[in-house]
């Protein structure tokens, strides 16, 4: 039986959110333990020219919502980028959570073939649906988890393998 549109993407987007939420949860407690101002996390980078773990989250998301949305067909929601602490970052990952619950299966079973087109910087960029989520959707949200995940555990946070893959379990 041939794999599903909708069973390859909600429930893996929804485990690496969930995920994601249950490694900010670390990194806070981390910064509560040891009297550090949550906010050097929170705005923590890797390398200069990389963006901050708000960012990551954020990006994390968005590329969530909005590639579940263009294969579905739906619009979806639009969240200002203006979090700046732990618990605001959480919430972002609650509503787009909440949001994607909203997304019936059905709409992404069989979008294999359609054409998505999407901004890339200062252009676009056309694909097949399941390239575009196979190539592109998934990957970048695998990256800005693993890229959060990867600054909070530079800043030392306890973090481990079994956070990034069971975390939320």
């Amino acid at each position: 039986m041939p794999i599903s549109m909708s069973s390859a993407s909600l429930p893996v987007v929804r485990t690496m959110l969930g995920n994601l939420s249950h490694i900010l949860d670390k990194g806070l407690a981390h910064a509560q333990a040891r009297k550090i101002d949550p906010q050097v996390l929170v705005t923590d980078r890797l390398a200069p020219d990389m963006l901050p773990l708000a960012r990551q989250v954020q990006i994390a998301c968005d590329v969530s919502k909005l590639g579940i949305a263009r294969l579905a067909g739906v619009d979806s929601p639009k969240f200002e980028d203006t979090e700046s602490t732990f618990e605001q970052l959480k919430e972002r990952i609650a509503r787009t959570l909440a949001w994607l619950d909203t997304v019936p299966a059905q709409a992404l079973d069989g979008t294999e073939d359609k054409e998505v087109t999407f901004p890339v910087r200062d252009s676009s960029r056309t694909m097949r649906g399941e390239a575009y989520l196979k190539h592109w959707v998934l990957p970048n949200l695998f990256f800005h988890v693993t890229t959060a995940y990867n600054i909070l555990r530079h800043d030392g946070v306890d973090l481990g393998k079994a956070d990034y893959l069971m975390g939320a379990q």
